[in-house]
């Protein structure tokens, strides 16, 4: 586990006197940022269900738009040979 992974784990879990929700919430946003597998940001964070870890990560604009290229590039080559 990277240092940074590993302080956010430290910062957010069984300290609830230590650890704000702001400090979730850009833990997770850092994690997600460095590419960290949302499942595991999941378990980092301590959470039961996937929808609470994605209400904590908050993904710049750039990163959507790419996501959205990157996924009908994909798309458009598996069409392809269809047509």
């Amino acid at each position: 586990m990277r240092p940074q992974h590993l302080a956010c784990s430290i910062a957010t879990r069984g300290h609830p006197h230590t650890a704000s929700a702001d400090t979730s919430h850009i833990c997770a946003s850092q994690l997600y940022g460095n590419r960290l597998d949302l499942l595991a940001i999941q378990e980092v964070l301590g959470h039961s269900w996937i929808a609470t870890t994605m209400r904590y990560i908050h993904v710049q604009q750039t990163r959507v738009e790419d996501a959205w290229v990157a996924g009908m590039e994909r798309a458009a080559k598996r069409l392809e040979g269809l047509v």
